[in-house]
């Protein structure tokens, strides 16, 4: 009847109790003894674990991609070349082969060695994939790609480039002349880490393009390099420069080689770093041309002469003709002038109208004559062309480190000063100015001689990992493994604290364990030895056990007594 009233289990009232309350089952699970005596040491797995994974993570060095976008053939023959140099690499999740940060390098010249990858055609190899019966179009793009991955090719070979990417814009072919249009083309390079193009390599980039291509010219070329600089643009400047950037460059290349000039002048005088220059020149950039023309007037010389005289017949000559006419009368007679002789002397360009008598020749006589004259005169022409270019005034100015307490005397500016006057070219008629004094340098100056600071350098990165993984596993250590350990100790300890006066009561006299035991008990009189009747035989003897140890003389005379009384 009692069995009938007894209420059931909470877990048999509802159905599915099992599952009703999965926390309280959880919790009912961790409160079994075996359970909460394994869960530190779960505990401290789990630490350990979790601190060996944070030191893979910080340890590990920084992966790089090594080649994107690669063929299944590609990534087995390139991971199976890394494995056999002791090359870590690994494969992303986009399916890129990536190595250690450390290795990029190292990796990329051992691929190329073994030409990999090998799957992408490069250059005119593309065509020799082209199937049959393509069209022409298909035909005319697979040739610029070809012609692209060639002048990439060649730009490469530049050792300031790393990568290069060229694009060419080639109109179609028309027979109109009005729709005719010139190719052109773009060009991005990738420099190497600390490297940058000089002028002359970029103009070699842009005629290597240009003449590659039929019909471009070097105006259509256009240059970037990776950070999205105009290294060139269309209409033939360099660096995106115009006229004024042209002309403050050339300032600036003048300048420059009078600095050199005076660094090698004062290095060896002063000791480096112990002065500082600077050179102001004012160039005369315009461009100037005159032409001359001169003519020599004394050497003049008849070039050509046209004109007219006349003159009488001699004077005995008779007279003819029809008679009855006029000009059977006799002339009268003429007298004989001599001719002007300023006109004889002046050169004239024409000479008309001018009247002489003169004695012709066989007798006759000159009456009047009507000249025009023309002279060539010597002709000189001169062309004057200035270059520009000439420093039209000079400023200099050096500053000399001054050390403390050993100042520089007068003597000695003046003659660095004349030294630097010699190494300018100084000219007093240009009004050119050299200043030189000696000053001391502040402590910004010497902490630029010194260098880049340590924080800078390459070691640091590497070790403040280490350092920072190192740390991670410490604190684990000792904020994690240490109290576990301790706990664990502990309680093994207040377990054997538990078993061991019974122990230490069985233990003989002899044994550690007795000895620890009952320096910890307190000491055992006689009345404790007559009280102990009503204890348990293990106390009793526990006791005596104590008794003894607190009266060796005492318990020797008792056992004496009983030895003589069992006698």
């Amino acid at each position: 009847m009692s069995n009938a009233l007894t209420p059931a289990p909470e877990t048999a009232a509802a159905p599915g109790g099992a599952l009703a309350n999965p926390l309280r089952q959880m919790g009912g699970l961790l409160q079994q003894p075996a359970i909460r005596r394994a869960m530190p040491l779960v505990f401290l797995v789990g630490l350990i674990a979790a601190g060996l994974l944070a030191w893979s993570m910080i340890a590990t060095a920084p992966q790089r991609i090594l080649f994107a976008n690669l063929t299944d053939a590609d990534k087995s023959s390139v991971t199976a070349a890394l494995q056999g140099a002791n090359i870590a690499s690994s494969i992303d999740g986009s399916g890129s082969v990536t190595v250690a940060e450390d290795d990029y390098h190292k990796a990329r010249m051992l691929l190329a060695s073994q030409d990999l990858p090998k799957a992408q055609p490069g250059g005119y190899a593309i065509l020799d994939q082209l199937p049959m019966g393509v069209s022409r179009a298909v035909e005319g793009e697979r040739l610029r790609q070809a012609r692209e991955t060639e002048l990439a090719r060649s730009i490469t070979e530049i050792d300031a480039v790393a990568e290069a990417r060229v694009h060419l814009a080639t109109p179609e072919s028309t027979v109109f002349v009005r729709d005719h249009a010139k190719p052109s083309a773009s060009v991005i390079v990738k420099l190497q880490p600390g490297r940058s193009l000089g002028d002359a390599q970029i103009r070699a980039i842009v005629n290597l393009v240009a003449s590659s291509v039929p019909g471009m010219t070097p105006d259509g070329v256009t240059i970037v390099d990776q950070s999205g600089a105009l290294l060139s643009k269309p209409g033939g400047g360099v660096n995106g420069t115009s006229a004024g950037d042209t002309r403050i460059d050339f300032q600036r290349r003048v300048e420059d080689k009078y600095r050199e000039q005076l660094n090698q002048l004062l290095t060896p005088l002063v000791g480096a770093g112990n002065f500082t220059a600077e050179v102001q020149a004012d160039v005369d950039l315009n461009e100037s041309q005159a032409t001359r023309e001169s003519y020599d007037k004394a050497n003049a010389v008849v070039r050509a002469e046209q004109g007219n005289w006349t003159g009488n017949g001699p004077q005995n000559a008779q007279p003819g003709g029809i008679p009855g006419a006029l000009s059977n009368t006799p002339p009268p007679a003429s007298t004989i002038e001599a001719p002007n002789a300023a006109a004889a002397t002046t050169p004239a360009a024409t000479a008309a109208g001018a009247t002489t008598t003169a004695t012709g020749p066989a007798g006759v006589t000159k009456q009047s004559d009507s000249f025009s004259r023309a002279y060539d005169m010597g002709k000189e022409i001169s062309v004057t062309r200035a270059v520009p270019g000439s420093v039209k005034r000079l400023s200099v100015a050096v500053l000399l480190r001054e050390e403390p307490g050993k100042p520089r005397g007068q003597v000695e500016i003046g003659q660095i000063n004349e030294l630097v006057r010699a190494a300018v070219g100084y000219d007093q008629s240009r009004a050119d100015n050299v200043t030189v004094i000696s000053r001391k340098f502040t402590a910004a100056t010497d902490a630029d001689a010194a260098g880049p600071a340590w924080y800078d350098a390459g070691w640091v990165p590497l070790v403040a990992r280490n350092v920072t993984a190192l740390v991670i596993a410490l604190l684990v250590l000792f904020l994690g493994v240490r109290p576990l350990a301790k706990a664990l100790m502990k309680k093994r300890d207040d377990a054997g604290a538990q078993n061991r006066p019974a122990l230490a009561m069985n233990a003989p006299m002899g044994d550690p364990a007795y000895a620890q035991q009952h320096q910890q008990m307190p000491p055992v009189s006689i009345d404790m030895l007559q009280s102990g009747n009503e204890k348990s035989y293990d106390d009793r003897v526990g006791l005596v056990r104590g008794f003894t140890r607190d009266n060796p003389a005492r318990a020797a005379l008792a056992v004496r007594d009983m030895i003589k009384a069992g006698g």
